[in-house]
């Protein structure tokens, strides 16, 4: 679901009952659009990898508007790191009083992400397969000024 006419998937994070994204849409009907076809296309492999059939994503979804910097900036970081966050609280404790160290969410755009500040050591070659998003055309998604993490 690279991008479509008027809509485009710049990132994502697939969670256990729900899925985060950043888009880019045209208009509010190219969105609905765009999300209508990206629930499909989710189905489609969640049902294909766990060979079921039937609806995955439900109808609705919560859309915000981007209008700054660090509202961008904020929402990568939920985005990209939201698996991290998950994997943090699931663990008994802190190290140090730090979050222990994890690797970036496999279920997620973020290995694509070319503006970490950081990356972790095992994973500071780019991927060898072809990034499923698009590439950010609006000056806000596009914008490095900060790094994602």
């Amino acid at each position: 679901m690279r991008g479509r006419e008027g809509f485009r998937l710049v990132h994502y994070s697939i969670q256990g009952n729900h899925l985060h994204a950043l888009v880019e849409a045209r208009d509010r009907e190219a969105l609905g659009r765009g999300m209508k076809a990206l629930g499909i296309r989710f189905a489609k492999a969640v049902n294909r990898g766990l060979r079921r059939t039937g609806p995955v994503v439900s109808d609705r979804y919560h859309a915000v508007v981007l209008k700054a910097p660090a509202q961008v900036r904020n929402a990568l970081r939920y985005v990209l790191l939201n698996g991290r966050r998950h994997a943090a609280q699931g663990r008994e404790g802190k190290r140090n009083g730090l979050k222990a160290s994890v690797r970036l969410d496999p279920a997620s755009s973020a290995r694509w992400f070319d503006g970490w500040s950081w990356r972790p050591r095992e994973e500071r070659e780019p991927p060898a397969a072809p990034s499923p998003t698009s590439e950010p055309r609006t000056w806000l998604l596009a914008w490095d000024g900060g790094g994602g993490g």
